[in-house]
């Protein structure tokens, strides 16, 4: 057949070879996959490995990437998400229904928690709250379907009695699900993480903070070891049409090499700061699990054993300091970028008022606004001195 020049470069027989060694692997952009032969397109399924069917479903980019970060969490199945949120969202849509009981911890990502609201509004899901270091708030009854557990908490920074909280989970059959950005399956391992080899159902990870690591991708992963719960969440997965970009995943990919190198240098700055931080009287509290005088920091050392932590500070101001001081102050801060998100290469600075974002009583909190300081990979002496120079602007 001779074919118009048109239709002979749509199908343009003459093609580079396909594979080649390379250090990253080659990005795959597709929504239509082509089926070699009605076999092949009959002869495959929705739970094989690797279905390659339509882009949405995945794509050796996206595969990749979602095998890795099994990998670095120590589960077995990943789907990929748009963002930390949609994944979140995911595990709601998957697993709760009218009636069902969901317990969520007072420090939960804000997000989470108002999605849960608004699904207790609109459909009927009943939302609990408990105290992440108290296993005694957590009180479920024969309609808990699910445990959120976040580790650490979001702006406060509490690490969970989370080897108590999941054993009492365990024993009651609820679902376990670990928001595990803070950790990043870094710090520990979410599906072994004690003696007893306790092991959480899912893990929800923001690919937005320390595997992206350049403040430019949004992304989210669920991970799991089971999988049965795994063709759960693909069907939901799937049904919702969630789906990620063979850029975006590629852009992952390239990161993950640098991932733990990154996290440590954030993880040692964090600490140096935390020591500098506690010298200072503009500060009530000082938050960051790692600290011995922290109320946590006994359930984040037997869990973390290794030692490591997210670059994540927070300090409360003295009460005498209200919202136009602490603005003045977060204005003053050249190195710190106003902004959410973290895990980035630039500093972050957010300022709180708890008041707003609490629902129980927490008597080891002091009474004041707070300020996240999310540490980026600059020297750590010259982000000192940045809070430094923010502090005597408000001081001043």
């Amino acid at each position: 057949m001779k074919l118009h020049p048109q239709t002979a470069l749509v199908h343009a027989e003459r093609k580079a070879p396909q594979w080649i060694n390379t250090i990253q692997p080659p990005i795959y952009r597709a929504s239509t996959i082509i089926f070699n032969d009605t076999t092949a397109l009959f002869d495959r399924h929705w739970t094989d490995p690797y279905d390659y069917s339509y882009g949405t479903h995945g794509t050796p980019s996206t595969f990749t990437l979602g095998d890795n970060i099994a990998q670095i969490e120590g589960g077995e199945y990943c789907l990929l998400c748009p963002s930390g949120l949609s994944a979140i969202n995911l595990v709601n849509a998957c697993f709760l229904a009218t009636g069902d009981e969901v317990w969520v911890a007072d420090n939960i990502y804000g997000p989470n928690m108002e999605h849960l609201r608004n699904l207790e509004s609109r459909y009927g899901i009943i939302v609990k709250v408990y105290n992440a270091i108290d296993i005694n708030s957590f009180q479920p009854t024969e309609k808990a379907k699910l445990l959120w557990l976040e580790a650490a908490g979001s702006v406060t920074l509490e690490f969970p009695n989370l080897i108590n909280l999941v054993k009492k989970a365990k024993a009651n059959n609820i679902l376990t699900a670990l928001d595990n950005t803070w950790g990043a399956g870094l710090a520990f391992n979410a599906f072994d993480f004690s003696q007893e080899h306790l092991t959480v159902d899912m893990t929800v990870h923001a690919l937005t903070k320390y595997p992206s690591g350049g403040g430019d991708i949004l992304m989210g992963s669920v991970v799991t070891r089971d999988q049965a719960l795994h063709h759960k969440l693909f069907r939901a997965h799937a049904i919702q049409g969630i789906a990620i970009s063979g850029d975006d995943a590629a852009q992952v990919q390239r990161s993950l090499a640098s991932m733990q190198l990154r996290y440590e240098k954030q993880s040692q700055s964090a600490i140096k700061i935390l020591q500098w931080l506690k010298t200072q009287d503009a500060f009530a509290q000082v938050l960051h699990p790692a600290d011995p005088d922290n109320i946590s920091h006994a359930f984040w050392k037997e869990t973390c054993q290794n030692e490591q932590s997210a670059g994540l500070v927070s300090v409360i101001f003295k009460a005498e300091y209200d919202m136009t001081a602490i603005r003045k102050f977060c204005d003053h801060l050249k190195l710190f970028k106003l902004g959410f998100s973290w895990g980035g290469p630039v500093s972050l600075v957010m300022l709180y008022n708890l008041n707003d974002m609490r629902h129980l009583e927490h008597s080891h909190l002091q009474k004041g606004l707070l300020v996240r300081f999310c540490i980026g990979l600059e020297d750590a002496d010259d982000l000192i001195e940045d809070i430094e120079n923010g502090l005597k602007a408000l001081l001043g």
